[in-house]
């Protein structure tokens, strides 16, 4: 059963406009989705939008690559936070992961996670460049260094969610943190399959058209 308030309202092209970030914000206003997820440029301005609503300012961090120095992710973050993101959904070093340099993905997570203070940390850790194995090792790192969700996709990768990583996913990390699907999320039926897989938050551009 898909519920309003299990939805990141999401607007992340290079080209968005203010005009288009505004729209986002009152649609998500109208629906109580459980945030808008944007680009740090517009950080402050959704925070006021959505200011007393109980919708969440959701901002990304290292966005797409993530291969930007652990420094820069935690500078990044603070400044989102002071400027009213209460979720921070932060991509992972892909590279460092899969030449197993663990210690460098452990420490660039956490960094991270001190940075947000109050706020929520998804770790995105870019299922599409992965092996299964790949997948589990850093679930198993950002259950480690404290993150409350992990997140399947940037979307501006090869590939964006499937139901079978969300499931490895959700059994990797247990009970004990969210699992976020996004990238490719655009109909009903994908976001119920990413649902029953055990997703309980979804990402997607295309929120209207899915709940309508």
């Amino acid at each position: 059963m898909l519920q309003a308030n299990m939805f990141d309202h999401t607007l992340l092209k290079a080209d968005a406009t203010k005009a288009q970030v505004e729209k986002i914000c009152d649609e998500a206003l109208q629906y109580k989705f459980a945030s808008v997820c944007v680009n740090s440029y517009y950080t402050k301005f959704v925070a006021e939008k959505l200011s007393g609503s109980g919708v969440m300012t959701c901002t990304v961090v290292g966005f797409p690559l993530g291969q930007m120095s652990t420094k820069a992710k935690a500078a990044e973050t603070k400044i989102a936070v002071e400027d009213g993101a209460e979720e921070i959904d932060m991509v992972i070093n892909v590279g460092a992961l899969k030449e197993k340099s663990y210690d460098v993905v452990l420490e660039d997570i956490k960094a991270v996670k001190a940075a947000c203070g109050k706020a929520h940390l998804k770790v995105i850790i870019e299922t599409c460049l992965l092996t299964d194995e790949e997948k589990v090792k850093a679930c198993e790192l950002s259950k480690e260094a404290g993150a409350d969700f992990v997140k399947t996709s940037t979307g501006f990768s090869t590939g964006g969610a499937t139901p079978e990583d969300v499931a490895l996913m959700r059994k990797t990390v247990g009970t004990e943190l969210g699992v976020k699907a996004s990238g490719g999320i655009r109909d009903k039926a994908t976001a119920e399959k990413m649902v029953q897989a055990g997703a309980s938050r979804l990402g997607t551009s295309a929120t209207i058209a899915i709940l309508s």
